[in-house]
């Protein structure tokens, strides 16, 4: 579904001019954003740049409308200083989350509110019917925000893994016609916009960065509830993505339940709920029908809840020993309370990387986005991707 890109080795030297200026900028967004305001010295002493470097960049941003003036703050010498912010309205970035039978889209501003949001229900999940749902969305979110399409830094594309040929198929999860097209110039010529593919948990992992939970984390791992289950890796602010763009299966590894051996995914994601509930004569819709019933305490669905903490442990248990995360958050599209209810039960080992003494948030966190989490994601990759400095050996 995408080509994989050729192995780089990360790096901060050896760009050319125009690489550089890219990362500088993107270095400085990324220390403006991180400290809310700064000031020209700030910048310099934040960045390692020297002060004319730094005012040459601040004069770029401020033509491009990316930050903007804050004010003042009384300098050393009693001279005010001028503090310059990110401008919200700089720019925006669109994301969209292709599931099996809905489309999800968002449009946010630098700041990473949301502007726009809206669901579509798909009934054909082809390319084609899927692309015209996505046009239409664009055009609905630029018309009802008043948002230029000029201001727009690109679109981000989410929809479930795993991407390309490999030996997970037909989980119940994936889509179905997508296979073989290479999605990011589909999506280019389709909304004529720079377009950043990624898998829906990889995605929601950086929504939580831009303006969830993991706000004050570098380093941590998410686990996505979408229709199955997925994992998103952030190490030093960049996802983790693996070769071909599928690190995070975690669904499909083997958990023991009820004295046998299972794939994660078929006893805890909403696709094992769903079946389970369906068994029992109770059909549900959406996220809505799940937190009714488990405020009314639904039997078969706290028996699958207390079912689904043993191999819920084991994978959270992997997790920490194989990433050594800050944290592991967990979300989705499952309600908070059935979160919370999961994250009460787990059980967190003793013997485990992550038990530290001089920890300073819980080892497990709900995250904050919701069911429009992987959504919210989309958009986010853009504004991540212009605030996250980055230069390869590549001349």
């Amino acid at each position: 579904m995408r080509t994989p890109r050729p192995a780089t080795l990360p790096t901060s030297v050896g760009a050319n001019a125009e690489r550089a200026r890219n990362h500088n900028r993107q270095l400085m967004l990324e220390r403006i954003r991180d400290a809310g305001q700064m000031g020209r010295a700030e910048m310099a002493r934040a960045s390692g740049l020297s002060t004319q470097a730094v005012s040459n960049i601040i004069a770029d941003m401020l033509e491009d409308g990316l930050i903007q003036e804050v004010g003042h703050r009384t300098g050393a010498r009693g001279m005010p200083v001028v503090q310059y912010g990110l401008n919200p309205g700089g720019g925006y970035a669109f994301g969209v989350e292709i599931r099996p039978d809905a489309v999800f889209a968002a449009l946010l501003d630098l700041s990473g509110r949301t502007i726009f949001s809206a669901r579509r229900a798909q009934t054909a999940s082809g390319p084609d019917p899927v692309t015209e749902t996505v046009v239409a969305l664009l055009k609905e979110a630029l018309e009802q925000s008043g948002v230029p399409m000029t201001k727009l830094l690109g679109a981000g594309i989410v929809l479930p893994g795993p991407f390309g040929q490999t030996g997970i198929q037909n989980s119940g999860s994936e889509l179905s016609g997508w296979r073989g097209i290479d999605l990011e110039p589909w999506f280019q010529d389709a909304l004529q916009l720079p377009v950043f593919i990624e898998n829906d948990a990889n995605a929601a992992a950086i929504a939580e960065r831009v303006k969830g939970a993991a706000l004050a984390l570098d380093s941590y791992a998410y686990l996505y509830f979408g229709t199955g289950l997925g994992l998103g890796w952030v190490h030093k602010g960049a996802l983790v993505t693996g070769a071909f763009g599928n690190a995070g299966e975690i669904g499909h590894i083997a958990v023991p339940y009820d004295g046998q051996t299972v794939l994660l995914e078929t006893v805890v994601s909403r696709l094992s709920v769903q079946q389970a509930l369906a068994d029992a004569g109770i059909r549900i819709r959406d996220g809505e029908d799940l937190q009714s019933l488990f405020a009314a305490g639904d039997p078969t669905l706290m028996a699958w809840l207390d079912r689904a903490k043993a191999p819920l442990s084991v994978a959270i248990a992997t997790v920490e020993n194989m990433l050594d995360p800050q944290a592991i958050i967990l979300g989705g599209a499952m309600p908070d309370g059935i979160l919370d209810y999961l994250i009460d039960g787990v059980h967190l080992p003793e013997k485990s990387v992550s038990n530290r003494q001089d920890r300073t948030v819980p080892r497990l966190i709900r995250g904050t986005s919701g069911r429009m989490t992987a959504t919210f994601g989309a958009a986010a990759l853009v504004i991540n991707q212009a605030f996250t400095p980055t230069i390869s050996l590549a001349s």
